[in-house]
Protein backbone atom coordinates (compact mmCIF):
# COMPACT_ATOMS: atom_id res chain seq x y z
CA UNK A 1 0.00 0.00 0.00
CA UNK A 2 1.15 3.41 -0.64
CA UNK A 3 2.77 5.63 1.72
CA UNK A 4 -0.48 8.49 1.36
CA UNK A 5 -2.91 5.70 2.11
CA UNK A 6 -1.32 4.78 5.13
CA UNK A 7 -0.96 8.05 6.40
CA UNK A 8 -4.74 8.22 5.91
CA UNK A 9 -5.24 5.21 7.55
CA UNK A 10 -2.79 6.62 10.32
CA UNK A 11 -4.85 9.77 10.78
CA UNK A 12 -8.70 7.45 10.71
CA UNK A 13 -6.46 5.67 13.88
CA UNK A 14 -5.65 8.95 15.47
CA UNK A 15 -9.45 10.36 15.31
CA UNK A 16 -10.95 7.16 16.69
CA UNK A 17 -8.50 7.28 19.65
CA UNK A 18 -8.77 10.70 20.63
CA UNK A 19 -12.93 10.09 19.91
CA UNK A 20 -13.13 7.72 22.53
CA UNK A 21 -11.30 8.97 25.10
CA UNK A 22 -13.13 12.84 24.76
CA UNK A 23 -16.18 10.95 23.93
CA UNK A 24 -17.78 10.69 27.04
CA UNK A 25 -16.87 14.20 28.08
CA UNK A 26 -17.93 15.85 25.07
CA UNK A 27 -21.05 13.43 25.08
CA UNK A 28 -20.18 12.09 21.82
CA UNK A 29 -22.25 8.95 21.14
CA UNK A 30 -19.35 5.72 20.54
CA UNK A 31 -20.98 4.63 17.16
CA UNK A 32 -19.90 8.54 15.83
CA UNK A 33 -15.97 7.86 15.44
CA UNK A 34 -16.50 4.12 14.88
CA UNK A 35 -18.38 5.15 12.00
CA UNK A 36 -15.92 8.24 11.03
CA UNK A 37 -13.04 5.78 11.18
CA UNK A 38 -14.38 2.90 9.11
CA UNK A 39 -15.41 5.70 6.81
CA UNK A 40 -12.03 7.04 6.32
CA UNK A 41 -10.37 3.47 6.15
CA UNK A 42 -12.92 2.42 3.72
CA UNK A 43 -12.39 5.37 1.26
CA UNK A 44 -8.51 4.91 1.47
CA UNK A 45 -8.65 1.48 0.25
CA UNK A 46 -11.10 2.28 -2.36
CA UNK A 47 -8.46 5.38 -3.25
CA UNK A 48 -6.04 2.33 -3.17
CA UNK A 49 -7.57 0.06 -5.65
CA UNK A 50 -9.45 2.62 -7.94
CA UNK A 51 -7.78 5.44 -8.19
CA UNK A 52 -4.28 5.23 -7.67
CA UNK A 53 -4.25 6.99 -4.34
CA UNK A 54 -4.76 10.28 -6.61
CA UNK A 55 -7.56 11.34 -3.62
CA UNK A 56 -5.08 10.29 -0.86
CA UNK A 57 -2.38 12.31 -2.00
CA UNK A 58 -4.74 15.37 -2.72
CA UNK A 59 -6.45 14.84 0.81
CA UNK A 60 -2.99 14.80 2.61
CA UNK A 61 -1.72 18.25 0.66
CA UNK A 62 -4.27 20.44 2.51
CA UNK A 63 -1.99 19.84 5.45
CA UNK A 64 1.30 20.71 4.14
CA UNK A 65 2.85 23.55 5.73
CA UNK A 66 4.29 26.59 4.58
CA UNK A 67 7.88 25.12 5.31
CA UNK A 68 7.28 22.05 3.63
CA UNK A 69 6.04 23.86 0.40
CA UNK A 70 9.45 26.03 0.61
CA UNK A 71 11.13 22.61 0.58
CA UNK A 72 9.23 21.48 -2.32
CA UNK A 73 9.98 24.76 -4.07
CA UNK A 74 13.73 24.46 -3.53
CA UNK A 75 13.60 20.72 -4.61
CA UNK A 76 11.79 21.04 -7.97
CA UNK A 77 14.22 23.70 -8.13
CA UNK A 78 17.25 21.65 -8.09
CA UNK A 79 15.48 19.31 -10.72
CA UNK A 80 14.67 21.99 -13.31
CA UNK A 81 18.19 24.03 -13.12
CA UNK A 82 20.17 20.99 -13.83
CA UNK A 83 17.62 19.97 -16.35
CA UNK A 84 18.32 23.21 -18.45
CA UNK A 85 22.19 23.23 -18.14
CA UNK A 86 22.11 19.78 -19.16
CA UNK A 87 20.07 20.62 -22.34
CA UNK A 88 16.97 18.65 -21.31
CA UNK A 89 13.51 20.08 -22.66
CA UNK A 90 11.46 21.48 -20.00
CA UNK A 91 7.37 22.29 -20.65
CA UNK A 92 6.07 22.54 -17.18
CA UNK A 93 6.20 22.33 -13.50
CA UNK A 94 3.53 22.43 -10.97
CA UNK A 95 4.46 22.64 -7.00
CA UNK A 96 1.42 21.16 -5.55
CA UNK A 97 -0.70 18.22 -5.79
CA UNK A 98 -3.92 20.07 -6.90
CA UNK A 99 -1.69 21.51 -9.58
CA UNK A 100 -0.27 18.85 -10.89
CA UNK A 101 -3.61 17.31 -10.35
CA UNK A 102 -4.99 20.05 -12.57
CA UNK A 103 -2.18 20.04 -15.42
CA UNK A 104 -3.29 15.88 -15.67
CA UNK A 105 -0.36 14.79 -14.14
CA UNK A 106 -0.15 12.08 -10.64
CA UNK A 107 1.45 13.25 -7.53
CA UNK A 108 2.37 15.92 -5.53
CA UNK A 109 4.17 18.23 -8.09
CA UNK A 110 7.46 17.83 -10.27
CA UNK A 111 9.41 19.57 -13.23
CA UNK A 112 8.12 17.36 -16.44
CA UNK A 113 10.34 17.29 -19.38
CA UNK A 114 9.94 16.77 -22.94
CA UNK A 115 9.70 14.45 -24.95
CA UNK A 116 9.41 11.37 -21.60
CA UNK A 117 9.07 9.13 -24.54
CA UNK A 118 11.90 9.72 -26.20
CA UNK A 119 14.43 9.68 -23.17
CA UNK A 120 12.78 6.41 -22.28
CA UNK A 121 13.58 4.88 -25.69
CA UNK A 122 17.24 6.21 -25.19
CA UNK A 123 17.80 4.69 -22.31
CA UNK A 124 15.67 1.44 -23.23
CA UNK A 125 17.85 1.11 -26.16
CA UNK A 126 21.38 2.03 -24.40
CA UNK A 127 22.21 3.81 -27.25
CA UNK A 128 24.07 6.76 -24.94
CA UNK A 129 25.41 5.95 -21.62
CA UNK A 130 25.98 10.07 -21.46
CA UNK A 131 22.10 10.47 -21.49
CA UNK A 132 21.33 8.47 -18.60
CA UNK A 133 24.02 10.12 -16.85
CA UNK A 134 22.04 13.04 -17.11
CA UNK A 135 19.07 11.95 -16.46
CA UNK A 136 20.74 10.44 -13.06
CA UNK A 137 22.10 14.05 -12.12
CA UNK A 138 18.59 15.40 -13.05
CA UNK A 139 16.75 13.22 -11.15
CA UNK A 140 19.07 13.01 -8.01
CA UNK A 141 19.26 17.04 -8.30
CA UNK A 142 16.14 17.47 -6.12
CA UNK A 143 17.70 15.69 -3.42
CA UNK A 144 20.80 17.18 -3.67
CA UNK A 145 19.16 20.97 -3.50
CA UNK A 146 17.28 19.81 -0.41
CA UNK A 147 20.60 18.92 0.96
CA UNK A 148 22.16 22.14 0.50
CA UNK A 149 19.98 24.38 1.71
CA UNK A 150 18.03 22.23 4.72
CA UNK A 151 21.10 19.57 5.34
CA UNK A 152 18.85 16.31 4.73
CA UNK A 153 16.28 15.67 2.34
CA UNK A 154 12.59 14.63 3.15
CA UNK A 155 11.31 14.12 -0.66
CA UNK A 156 12.92 12.41 -3.31
CA UNK A 157 11.48 9.04 -3.04
CA UNK A 158 9.92 8.57 -6.57
CA UNK A 159 13.13 9.98 -7.82
CA UNK A 160 15.27 7.30 -6.53
CA UNK A 161 12.18 4.89 -8.20
CA UNK A 162 12.37 6.32 -11.76
CA UNK A 163 16.64 6.34 -11.48
CA UNK A 164 15.70 2.25 -10.39
CA UNK A 165 13.66 1.47 -13.35
CA UNK A 166 16.14 3.49 -15.51
CA UNK A 167 18.81 1.68 -14.92
CA UNK A 168 17.01 -2.09 -14.42
CA UNK A 169 15.86 -0.97 -18.35
CA UNK A 170 19.24 -0.28 -19.31
CA UNK A 171 20.38 -3.60 -18.34
CA UNK A 172 22.79 -2.62 -15.33
CA UNK A 173 22.21 -4.86 -12.04
CA UNK A 174 20.91 -3.87 -8.78
CA UNK A 175 24.44 -3.15 -7.38
CA UNK A 176 25.17 -0.85 -8.57
CA UNK A 177 22.38 1.77 -8.00
CA UNK A 178 23.86 2.91 -5.02
CA UNK A 179 27.02 3.70 -6.87
CA UNK A 180 24.84 5.75 -9.53
CA UNK A 181 22.76 7.29 -6.99
CA UNK A 182 25.62 8.89 -5.40
CA UNK A 183 27.18 10.02 -8.94
CA UNK A 184 24.52 12.00 -9.85
CA UNK A 185 23.93 13.45 -6.70
CA UNK A 186 27.52 14.60 -6.60
CA UNK A 187 26.99 15.80 -10.30
CA UNK A 188 23.79 17.78 -9.23
CA UNK A 189 25.21 19.43 -5.84
CA UNK A 190 28.63 20.38 -7.95
CA UNK A 191 26.39 22.02 -10.62
CA UNK A 192 23.73 23.61 -7.91
CA UNK A 193 27.19 25.30 -6.30
CA UNK A 194 28.31 26.30 -9.27
CA UNK A 195 24.88 28.15 -10.17
CA UNK A 196 24.08 29.30 -6.87
CA UNK A 197 22.90 32.49 -7.88
CA UNK A 198 20.62 31.32 -10.65
CA UNK A 199 19.27 29.01 -8.43
CA UNK A 200 18.06 31.01 -5.63
CA UNK A 201 16.50 33.41 -8.59
CA UNK A 202 14.90 30.49 -9.86
CA UNK A 203 13.47 29.44 -6.49
CA UNK A 204 11.62 32.99 -6.58
CA UNK A 205 10.38 32.79 -9.77
CA UNK A 206 9.11 29.08 -9.10
CA UNK A 207 7.33 30.31 -6.24
CA UNK A 208 5.61 32.99 -7.96
CA UNK A 209 4.51 30.79 -10.70
CA UNK A 210 6.62 32.20 -13.48
CA UNK A 211 6.23 30.16 -16.59
CA UNK A 212 8.90 27.70 -18.00
CA UNK A 213 9.78 30.69 -20.36
CA UNK A 214 10.40 33.23 -17.72
CA UNK A 215 12.50 30.50 -15.58
CA UNK A 216 14.72 29.87 -18.35
CA UNK A 217 15.22 33.52 -19.08
CA UNK A 218 15.99 33.91 -14.86
CA UNK A 219 18.60 31.70 -15.37
CA UNK A 220 20.05 32.68 -18.09
CA UNK A 221 20.55 36.41 -16.72
CA UNK A 222 21.71 34.86 -13.42
CA UNK A 223 24.48 32.76 -14.99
Amino acid sequence: MQQTSLNIIAIGIFIMTVSTILGPILNIPPAVPAITTFGILGLATIDTLSWNNKGATLFLDLFVTSEQRQRVIHHEAGHFLTAYFLGIPITEYSLTAWEAFRKGHYGQGGVVFEPNSAISKTVDKKDLPLTLDRLCTVWMAGIAAEKLVYDEAEGGQEDCQQLQIALNMAGFPNTIYSQKERWGQLQATSLLERHKRAFDALVIAMAERKSVTECCQIIQENC
